[in-house]
Protein backbone atom coordinates (compact mmCIF):
# COMPACT_ATOMS: atom_id res chain seq x y z
CA UNK A 1 0.00 0.00 0.00
CA UNK A 2 1.28 3.78 -0.87
CA UNK A 3 1.40 6.27 1.98
CA UNK A 4 -1.10 9.06 1.40
CA UNK A 5 0.22 12.40 1.37
CA UNK A 6 -1.85 14.98 3.74
CA UNK A 7 -1.24 18.92 3.86
CA UNK A 8 -3.54 20.46 6.70
CA UNK A 9 -2.58 24.56 6.01
CA UNK A 10 -3.84 27.34 7.82
CA UNK A 11 -3.55 30.10 5.17
CA UNK A 12 -5.19 33.14 6.70
CA UNK A 13 -7.05 34.30 3.72
CA UNK A 14 -6.58 32.58 0.40
CA UNK A 15 -7.03 35.52 -1.64
CA UNK A 16 -3.74 36.69 -0.13
CA UNK A 17 -2.22 34.07 -0.60
CA UNK A 18 -3.03 33.45 -4.31
CA UNK A 19 -0.57 36.51 -4.85
CA UNK A 20 2.11 35.18 -3.13
CA UNK A 21 3.15 32.22 -4.97
CA UNK A 22 0.19 29.95 -3.97
CA UNK A 23 -0.18 28.03 -7.13
CA UNK A 24 3.44 26.98 -7.34
CA UNK A 25 3.53 25.82 -3.47
CA UNK A 26 0.36 23.94 -4.05
CA UNK A 27 1.89 22.39 -6.77
CA UNK A 28 5.33 21.44 -5.27
CA UNK A 29 3.53 20.12 -2.24
CA UNK A 30 2.16 17.15 -4.65
CA UNK A 31 -0.12 15.90 -1.80
CA UNK A 32 -3.24 13.73 -1.97
CA UNK A 33 -4.98 15.32 -0.09
CA UNK A 34 -4.75 19.25 0.81
CA UNK A 35 -7.22 20.95 4.07
CA UNK A 36 -6.88 24.47 3.88
CA UNK A 37 -8.29 26.71 6.63
CA UNK A 38 -9.06 30.77 7.50
CA UNK A 39 -9.52 31.18 3.76
CA UNK A 40 -11.94 33.97 4.84
CA UNK A 41 -13.51 33.67 1.37
CA UNK A 42 -17.43 33.72 0.84
CA UNK A 43 -19.66 31.98 -1.78
CA UNK A 44 -18.73 33.31 -4.80
CA UNK A 45 -15.22 34.53 -4.04
CA UNK A 46 -13.75 31.47 -4.76
CA UNK A 47 -13.96 31.93 -8.46
CA UNK A 48 -11.09 34.57 -8.48
CA UNK A 49 -8.57 32.27 -6.79
CA UNK A 50 -7.55 29.13 -9.32
CA UNK A 51 -6.56 26.30 -7.10
CA UNK A 52 -5.64 23.81 -10.12
CA UNK A 53 -7.71 20.86 -11.42
CA UNK A 54 -8.58 20.09 -7.78
CA UNK A 55 -11.75 19.25 -6.53
CA UNK A 56 -12.72 21.09 -3.50
CA UNK A 57 -15.14 20.68 -0.34
CA UNK A 58 -16.13 23.96 1.60
CA UNK A 59 -17.81 24.56 4.91
CA UNK A 60 -18.82 27.93 4.80
CA UNK A 61 -20.42 29.38 7.98
CA UNK A 62 -24.03 31.58 7.57
CA UNK A 63 -22.42 34.88 8.76
CA UNK A 64 -18.40 36.25 8.09
CA UNK A 65 -16.45 35.78 10.60
CA UNK A 66 -18.45 32.81 12.51
CA UNK A 67 -18.33 28.76 12.39
CA UNK A 68 -20.54 27.03 10.20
Amino acid sequence: MEPVKLVSWNVNGLRAVAGKGFAQIFDELDADCVCLQETKLQKGQISSVAIMDARSIAATAANKGYLT
